[in-house]
């Protein structure tokens, strides 16, 4: 009896210091609209699927994902040679031109087979690069394929660089333009994912989706996130509203320098502070990924990138929008950034894997109404000496109900999805000096929105002294 209970004990210990509690009631219910609901867990540190709902159709789509097709389309990347920002431009098999002009003709083919649903164009900018010896600058060039939602003002992106430098050994800077850079996983699998997310989405969704998205094939990564930037400026200038910047950055590799191999598990970085809206769209993530990818599992990562290292989502993060990367559970340094990342190193059914999370993402997020602008905490004082805490926030277009989320501050995730029964306000069970509350609005359809984090009311400007 002893050993019994000692072993009760282990159990339940183990179980209490998981981060995937999953709930053992039964987890999905049909629904009409063609969506599966899933519970929150009630297990202390929460489901991390935070009552999401699965999408059947979409489900379905994953399918459409071919390892085979991105073989082929990092194997012509490869082919050409080096994609240095400083290389050829004129030739029609070396450089990054080439590269550049096939990836568009990739994008083209996709918008035809779709009945032309795909907006494919350059994005260009001359741009000193800073990081060249002599400041030199260069033509920076995006590639880009639009799918134009029912709201063109509000944008999902989903990008890869396509560029790729010998640029591990000094004093050249990244900028050989000559030497062979094959680039195969920094980044030809990101890119080879995002052009196979163009083909599979737009086929899928000819119509667009409620938000816009843009597949971007980003110039000048390794110089200085030059393409990244000059395109989050631009969007930043056109006033469009970014739901999510994200990049697949470095996404093929399975096999780390001492022989271990992961082939099951990805990384997603989400930047401080905890509250912020770019740790939001990791927990998002994180629980998309649980919900329709059970046997791949998302590793969140809640920093902006690897210590030292960069990536493509963060000019999204500067301009004040939720950014995120995707990049491989083991890296190898000894491959990046020179000539021997190559083709056999790259492992297309991992980054299929990681193309289908890539897919639920950005389908889930352009299809959910838009987030509240607002949300605001208020402690009700005169009712409960400052126990009761109420919430209020603005509506949103196109949402038919709202569901609030709480957890403590020490879980990684939402501890619980409250349905809100009506209206914009609600008071919470729940002491909000302890924790986290959080707002996200829910369309007809049952995709849910990235959730708004409560904040106190702002403070009413200082009245200006009348003068004498």
């Amino acid at each position: 009896m002893r050993k019994n209970h000692l072993l009760l004990i282990a159990v339940t210990a183990t179980l209490a210091c998981t981060t995937r509690t999953i709930s053992t009631s039964t987890d999905i219910v049909p629904s009409a609209s063609g969506l599966a609901v899933i519970p929150a867990g009630t297990g202390w540190l929460g489901d991390p699927r935070i009552g999401l709902a699965r999408d059947v159709a979409l489900q379905a789509a994953l399918a459409d994902v071919s390892p085979a097709r991105l073989r082929a389309t990092d194997s012509a990347l490869v082919s050409f040679g080096t994609r240095n920002t400083f290389s050829d431009t004129l030739s029609t098999t070396r450089g990054v031109g080439a590269a550049r002009r096939w990836l568009f003709a990739q994008l083209q083919q996709a918008s035809r087979d779709c009945g032309g649903c795909l907006r494919v164009e350059y994005d260009a900018a001359v741009i000193k690069v800073a990081r060249h010896p002599q400041g030199a600058s260069a033509n920076i060039v995006n590639v880009l394929g639009i799918l134009p939602g029912r709201d063109t003002n509000r944008v999902v992106v989903m990008g890869g660089h396509y560029d790729s430098c010998v640029c591990s050994v000094p004093p050249n800077g990244g900028v050989d333009s000559t030497s062979t850079a094959p680039g195969a996983d920094d980044d030809g699998s990101g890119t080879s994912a995002v052009v196979e997310l163009a083909r599979v989405i737009s086929k899928r969704y000819p119509k667009g989706l409620d938000a816009t998205v843009i597949f971007v094939l980003h110039a000048a990564e390794e110089q200085g996130l030059l393409g990244a930037t000059h395109l989050a400026q631009r969007l930043k200038a056109e006033g469009k509203q970014v739901v999510a910047g994200m990049t697949d950055d470095i996404i093929g590799n399975v096999i780390a320098e001492d022989g271990t191999v992961d082939s099951t598990s990805v990384r997603v970085y989400a930047t401080d502070p905890d509250s912020s809206s770019s740790r939001e769209l990791g927990r998002y993530v994180w629980g998309l990924g649980a919900l329709y990818l059970p046997g791949f599992e998302v590793v969140p990562v809640f920093r902006l990138d690897r210590i030292g290292r960069g990536g493509d989502h963060t000019p999204y993060v500067q301009a004040g929008w939720p950014g995120l990367r995707f990049t491989e559970r083991l890296e190898n340094y000894k491959r990046q950034h020179l000539p021997t990342d190559d083709l056999e190193h790259v492992n297309f059914g991992y980054i299929a894997q990681v193309a289908r999370l890539n897919a639920v993402t950005v389908v889930s997020l352009a299809s959910a109404p838009a987030l509240p602008d607002a949300v605001i905490a208020r402690r009700e004082n005169a009712a409960s000496g400052g126990q009761a805490w109420s919430l209020r926030w603005t509506p949103v277009v196109g949402a038919t109900r709202y569901e609030i989320l709480v957890r403590r501050t020490t879980s990684p995730s939402w501890d619980r999805v409250i349905p809100v029964s009506g209206g914009l306000t609600q008071q919470l069970d729940f002491q909000l000096d302890d924790g986290w509350a959080a707002v996200r609005a829910v369309g007809a359809n049952g995709h849910r929105s990235l959730a708004r984090v409560a904040g106190p009311a702002p403070r009413p400007a200082a009245a200006t002294p009348a003068r004498p």
